[in-house]
């Protein structure tokens, strides 16, 4: 099993992915709600790198409208993503 946060560092990550539509809150919560045991350390550095994005960038990905592209276009952001999407 892939090491995972500690709470501090996921109640750190919950916080960073408040965002302003309601759209994407609605997927991400979701995802957190599927990883009952935690986050992998892998799935962190996707979802900090993801909530860099613009609201309506993050969503465009969430929905299929765009792949991740440029610096953004790495493994730990595409798996995240992969969930994401489910």
């Amino acid at each position: 099993m892939a090491e995972v946060i500690g709470e501090r560092e996921l109640s750190k990550l919950r916080w960073r992915c408040r965002r302003g539509l309601l759209e994407n809150d609605i997927f991400i919560e979701r995802f957190f709600n599927r990883h009952p045991e935690g986050i992998s350390l892998s799935h962190a550095e996707g979802l900090t790198a993801l909530m860099d994005l613009a609201d309506n960038d993050l969503l465009d990905l969430l929905l299929r409208r765009k792949e991740p592209s440029g610096e953004i276009d790495t493994i730990a952001v595409r798996g995240v993503l992969a969930d994401l999407r489910t």
